[in-house]
């Protein structure tokens, strides 16, 4: 899962993503409305945390265009603003939640866990697919009952093959939601992560395909 965390002040934002990339999401910081507005032109995100200060382009702003553009992943504000009408106004533009500066992390984080939830999964709370099922809260897998652990790159390839099971899912697609700007990546380690997970599931009769020119396929043949 990708995250865009559009937050000017520094301390803060380093807190925030330290503690979500601990979680297993990519996050993009950016620090101007302006490079938000150019980031979500530029990838495609799961969630947008908007601090409603930003320098250049305000949050709302940003909220605004976002929205007009047809994009509809959730968005989280934050801000130290506490006024009625500027919640109302940040809901009223599409913002999917609002939290007052100051605040705990881990709040923050139950909030992203249970917006992306909702955007992906309704009021499921776990993929079920063959032997495979995932809590969509916690990200815990079992297969056949049997607990397994996934680095939090494993996860992120299988997670998004769990999520469109007998579809093919590009390499591009795979890179766009692992991988943040800031980090060089080839189309090789994709492959490198499919391997590993393929070792971790093929006793349980799941295949991950490679479709030759397009991508990878899930499969279930237990």
């Amino acid at each position: 899962m990708r995250i865009l965390l559009a937050e000017d002040d520094e301390v803060l934002s380093d807190g925030i993503s330290k503690a979500l990339r601990q979680c297993g999401y990519t996050v993009d910081h950016v620090s101007s409305g302006a490079d938000a507005d150019t980031a979500i032109a530029t990838a495609p995100f799961d969630l947008a945390i908007l601090d409603l200060g930003l320098p250049q382009i305000d949050g709302l702003q940003v909220l605004k265009r976002l929205r007009s553009d047809g994009r509809r992943f959730p968005v989280l504000i934050v801000t130290a603003r506490d006024g009625l009408e500027d919640r109302i106004a940040g809901l009223d533009l599409g913002a999917d939640d609002y939290m007052i500066k100051p605040f705990e992390l881990p709040e923050l984080e139950a909030r992203v866990r249970a917006m992306i939830r909702r955007s992906n999964y309704g009021a499921e709370t776990e993929i079920v697919y063959g032997p495979v099922r995932m809590d969509i809260a916690s990200r815990d897998i079992t297969i056949s009952g049997e607990h397994i652990e996934f680095s939090s790159r494993e996860l992120a390839v299988f997670e998004l093959l769990l999520q469109r099971p007998g579809r093919v899912v590009s390499k591009e697609q795979l890179l766009d939601h692992m991988y943040g700007f800031d980090q060089e990546v080839s189309q090789n380690a994709i492959e490198v992560l499919i391997h590993r997970l393929r070792k971790k599931i093929e006793p349980y009769g799941l295949l991950v395909r490679t479709i030759r020119g397009l991508g990878y396929l899930l499969e279930n043949e237990s």
